[in-house]
């Protein structure tokens, strides 16, 4: 029996390396990643698990970034790798721009209050109309300001639900407790002897808020920053995250305290801090979070708030129609109990906790720290 001709062999390929490919595809990535974390931090906001790097045959996403963070290095230039980024600065523009609604919303008061008859209408348009102006331009600037990678995500209507929060506290209370007595009879004319009173305090302060909101959220991105360069792990960046997170609204809360002690005594009227803190809390979270990237959870929770506020009003006007009374009994009952401003204390305070807890899930993800790769 002849022999055969061999069969040529082929050679055999060999397995392409998956974390090569990976590298690849976050190539920008790990060329600009000073430490392993940053990269880490952008394979968690590309939805990469600790599920996932086990196909990589890690036992996490952070050993993951560490092999690949090794590799870049070995593979670029030492020189490549030896920049730092920068963390958030103090400027110039952004901490005079915050002063601005300040400034305005006490000059507005004060014209009012030294004006009557008909100039107090024109007054009062324009005073909103350049407060509205300047708080969107203290909001363009800074840590307050959505960074241009994200605003294409932005949510429309954030604008709109904030505008209906500031202004039920400056006429929601006084609209209320005129409703339940059977009133309104006419336009408010800004006096202390209206029958429905206005409450400038609580927006005067709301407004010079925006210098101690703009500084600790600085605070929480320089402090942020620097735990993104110094942690180890992701879930030990998290874990140094949360506090500060807490520290920030704790910051927040005792400077918008002390303005509204001063606004109340300036303007003769006692401060609101049951109906405002609770205000100020939830829209210092909802822009932290919009500032990050989170905007469907504060858009969602604003506009919830501003619905309840605006249902509580409209249940006691609608309680006039005939065999309709009963709609106004809740809201009768809070505020006999606890006065109108329980009506915009307790939807404030529960939309703030809502937003605070998803914070302490979503603003301690490094991901949420660090800017996205630019898309090709």
């Amino acid at each position: 029996m002849s022999d055969l001709p061999a069969a040529p062999t082929t050679p055999r390929r060999t397995a392409t390396d998956p974390v090569k490919s990976l590298m690849h595809r976050h190539q920008d990535l790990c060329n600009r990643a000073v430490n392993p974390l940053e990269i880490a931090a952008g394979l968690e906001a590309h939805g990469i698990t600790d599920r996932t790097a086990a196909r990589f045959r890690h036992r996490d996403v952070f050993s993951l970034a560490e092999e690949m963070f090794a590799r870049a290095t070995r593979d670029t230039e030492p020189s490549a790798h030896q920049k730092t980024t920068h963390a958030p600065r103090v400027r110039l523009d952004w901490a005079v721009l915050t002063l601005l609604p300040g400034l305005l919303a006490t000059a507005t008061v004060t014209a009012l209050r030294l004006t009557e008859g008909r100039p107090r209408p024109a007054i009062a348009a324009a005073g909103i109309l350049t407060v509205a102006l300047a708080l969107r331009a203290a909001l363009s600037r800074g840590p307050l300001a959505t960074p241009p990678h994200h605003r294409a995500s932005h949510t429309p209507g954030t604008s709109v639900w904030t505008a209906w929060l500031l202004a039920y506290a400056l006429l929601g209370d006084g609209l209320l407790q005129t409703a339940l007595t059977g009133g309104p009879d006419a336009l408010p004319t800004g006096t202390t002897a209206d029958p429905w009173p206005l409450t400038p305090a609580p927006i005067l302060a709301l407004a010079w808020s925006c210098v101690p909101a703009a500084w600790t959220a600085h605070l929480l991105a320089t402090r942020a920053h620097r735990r993104l360069t110094t942690s180890r792990a992701l879930d030990d960046f998290s874990t140094a995250v949360r506090p500060l997170i807490l520290t920030t609204l704790t910051l927040y809360l005792a400077a918008l305290t002390t303005l509204l002690a001063l606004t109340g005594a300036i303007l003769g009227e006692p401060a609101p801090y049951a109906r405002t803190l609770p205000l100020g809390a939830l829209l210092l979270l909802a822009r932290l979070l919009t500032t990050h990237g989170f905007t469907r959870a504060p858009a969602a929770v604003l506009m919830a708030t501003a619905a309840t506020e605006a249902t509580a009003t409209a249940t006691v006007f609608a309680a006039r129609l005939p065999g309709c009374d009963a709609l106004a009994i809740p809201v009768q009952t809070l505020t006999d109990t606890w006065g109108p401003a329980s009506v915009p204390s307790l939807t404030c305070t529960t939309a703030a906790l809502v937003l605070l807890l998803h914070a302490s899930r979503t603003l301690t993800r490094a991901s949420a720290h660090t800017p996205p790769e630019p898309r090709c």
